[in-house]
């Protein structure tokens, strides 16, 4: 299992690497299209669409939403994310109560819109600064960053939570999770912040409220990895799919990084940060 882990992850970093940080805006757009379309082939599959042809249909049509996305005003889309993830935090912490008003099929599958589109949309704000595909400003180091929390809150939880991880955070959901995890986790990316802050030479207010925005995502991103515990294990399976040999599925790597993306997106638009150029 770990040589086929390896391998997996040997062919894949170039492919993420070059599509992500070496490709022009457009084919960033359509290089990170295609990996939330294949998200959403595994989605179907989470909400209970098992035949082919369902799950294809579900991911073309959630193409098709990206698409007629592609121009439009990114700021309503992330606060439609925030309001949805403040809404998650309910569903997680009650379950399994209450999954009889979302367990439906239909339901599920709507439920995969709110993660998968704003996340895309978010990619796509911060490559652009917030700017039209024509007029690009080149914003790569905020992506960079926002993956580095997500793997640095990653990191801390993993250790915080095999050295302290007595007390379970949603043992419906998640069993392997602890509080103790999220603490740290959050330790981790708030120290990131700082060192970042540091290297970067901000003032005391800018580093105060990049440590405030770095915490929210930190945190919003547990969220995003518990959603979709929950919905695996309401569906009964181990792994979104295995398109990823010993890595299981796409949304088994990018379920934190769909809430942290819109939210960050949405905090550094709001204090001006990604249009002054700042990143």
């Amino acid at each position: 299992m770990l040589k086929t882990r390896i391998i997996t992850a040997l062919i894949l970093a170039p492919i993420a690497i070059g599509g992500i940080f070496f490709l022009p805006p457009l084919g960033f757009a359509l290089f990170t299209g295609a990996i939330i379309t294949l998200g959403a082939w595994e989605w179907a599959n989470m909400a209970g669409l098992t035949s082919q042809a369902a799950r294809i249909g579900y991911a073309a049509a959630i193409a098709a939403v990206l698409f007629a996305l592609l121009h439009v005003p990114a700021l309503a889309v992330f606060w439609l994310a925030l309001v949805w993830w403040v809404v998650c935090l309910q569903l997680v912490r009650r379950y399994p109560a209450g999954s009889e008003g979302w367990g439906s099929v239909p339901v599920r599958a709507l439920m995969g819109l709110p993660v998968l589109v704003p996340a895309w949309v978010g990619l796509n704000h911060l490559r652009t600064g917030g700017l039209s595909f024509g007029e690009v400003d080149n914003n790569l180091l905020v992506i960079l960053y926002v993956f580095c929390v997500v793997w640095v809150a990653d990191i801390g939880a993993y250790f915080a939570g095999r050295a302290f991880g007595k007390a379970k955070l949603a043992p419906r959901v998640s069993p392997g999770k602890s509080w103790a995890g999220v603490w740290g986790g959050l330790a981790a990316v708030a120290v990131f912040a700082l060192i970042v802050s540091q290297l970067a030479a901000a003032s005391g207010s800018e580093t105060l409220l990049l440590v405030l925005a770095t915490l929210v995502t930190g945190a919003v991103s547990v969220l995003g990895d518990l959603l979709e515990s929950m919905l695996k294990r309401f569906r009964g399976i181990k792994d979104s799919s295995q398109l990823l040999p010993g890595h299981g599925g796409i949304m088994d790597r990018i379920d934190s990084l769909t809430a942290a993306i819109p939210v960050f997106a949405l905090i550094i638009t709001q204090l001006g940060w990604l249009a002054a150029g700042q990143w």
